[in-house]
């Protein structure tokens, strides 16, 4: 493994050969200096200064032996390489990221460890009567030494980042698929994933459609939503938002932003094992945006067109609702039937009351009631029972919103 070394450092130093008993000395120091740079360590850097007991203790004291027995061995001999360095510290910072304490954590308890050392086998060597021009050597010696250790903890922290990264995306894909699978789905099976995919589980959710990006560019951008899970692989994309209701959900206007334009239909709110269904309204919500029987753009939220979404559930039954409730439409001309049906529904709607539908239709009442005339010559007394009276609001309004996709 290639390690970088400081600019103006040559790649291989001419240094001093060290006395013999220097490495000897500070060899059998070792122990003691060990226990002065983990203590300084843990005192200097927070996130090092937990209880120092089991694995952790354990691994701390590793690394710190190690990294005070590989600069001994290079003032044994200073040729060695930087091979054993590089793949030691390469492992201690992959370690650092999977046990999620940050990178400027292990650069400082670096720094700080270097330093404790370099002071303590510093007067070590002044003890031994060492001249200025060796001290000097060791100095630069330990200098590098703590830039290889750095960079190689620095590039394994890195790898084990991405790889974590990527492992965690293919968790939370399969906790979204999970959760909006048909079927029923365990609470203990969501939770299981959930807590391998490091998301919380909230006590509600809801499923966002996406239409097509207006830019193919956005269109697999994901959306910035606080903890929601993202498919944009999927068609539609959809996006899984936890606790819609609340202050990060899906109602404030963070959320518009985040679509940059783009229309959406926002599933009901549904607990988080129901998630399929709060899929299937978005879904079908987008799709009657699409006709034009919900807004074609910006966000239709499906809580507010509950009725035109259960109108749509079965469309081939609500078409044969239609066709039998209104045939006696059919027998009149397309423009006649046009206003004799919004006439009617108006009515229907209005509690059968003549002023209220004129304001509604804006017609004089006169007007209104000759069209009711022709009504009852159509339907005859059907029109006052009250189960077709309901048909007929269903199959009336499904042709109002039918008319809007013309």
């Amino acid at each position: 493994m290639a390690v970088p070394t400081p600019h103006g450092v040559p790649v291989h130093p001419t240094v001093p050969q060290f006395p013999p008993e220097l490495a000897k000395v500070l060899r059998a120091d070792l122990t003691a200096v060990a226990d002065e740079v983990e203590e300084e360590v843990r005192r200097q850097v927070p996130e090092y200064a937990r209880p120092a007991d089991g694995t952790y203790r354990q691994n701390l004291r590793s690394g710190v032996v190690q990294a005070l027995t590989l600069f001994v061995d290079h003032i044994a001999d200073p040729r060695d390489d930087a091979g054993a360095i590089a793949a030691t510290y390469y492992e201690l910072g992959r370690g650092e990221a999977l046990e999620g304490r940050s990178l400027d954590a292990l650069q400082s308890a670096l720094r700080v460890g270097g330093l404790c050392a370099w002071r303590r086998m510093g007067r070590t060597a002044e003890e031994l009567g060492l001249d200025s021009g060796v001290v000097a050597a060791l100095g630069e010696l330990a200098f590098r030494t703590v830039h290889e250790v750095a960079q190689a903890a620095a590039s394994g922290y890195a790898e084990a980042q991405l790889r974590s990264s990527d492992e965690l995306e293919r968790r939370r894909k399969r906790l979204l698929d999970l959760l909006l699978e048909d079927g029923p789905v365990a609470l203990e099976a969501v939770q299981d994933l959930a807590h391998s995919a490091r998301w919380p589980v909230p006590r509600t959710v809801a499923v966002v459609a996406l239409a097509a990006a207006p830019d193919r560019r956005e269109e697999d951008r994901p959306l910035a939503a606080a903890g929601a899970l993202v498919d944009m692989g999927s068609r539609p994309p959809r996006m899984l938002v936890p606790e819609p209701e609340g202050s990060g959900g899906t109602g404030g206007r963070a959320f518009t932003l985040a679509l940059r334009g783009r229309p959406a239909a926002i599933g009901p709110a549904v607990a988080v094992t129901e998630a399929a269904q709060s899929l299937r309204l978005a879904t079908r919500a987008l799709g009657l945006m699409g006709r034009g029987v919900l807004p074609r753009q910006g966000v239709v939220r499906c809580s507010e067109h509950l009725s035109t979404l259960l109108l749509h559930g079965d469309e081939p039954l609500l078409e044969r609702l239609r066709a039998r409730v209104l045939a006696p439409l059919d027998t009149v001309s397309a423009g006649q039937r046009d206003r004799l049906a919004e006439t009617l529904l108006a009515w229907l709607l209005s509690g059968s009351n003549v002023p209220d539908v004129a304001v509604r239709l804006h017609i004089h009442p006169q007007t209104v009631r000759y069209r009711l005339r022709q009504l009852e010559k159509l339907f005859g007394d059907a029109l006052h029972d009250p189960e077709t009276r309901l048909d007929l609001i269903l199959a009336l309004r499904a042709e109002s919103l039918h008319a809007r996709q013309s």
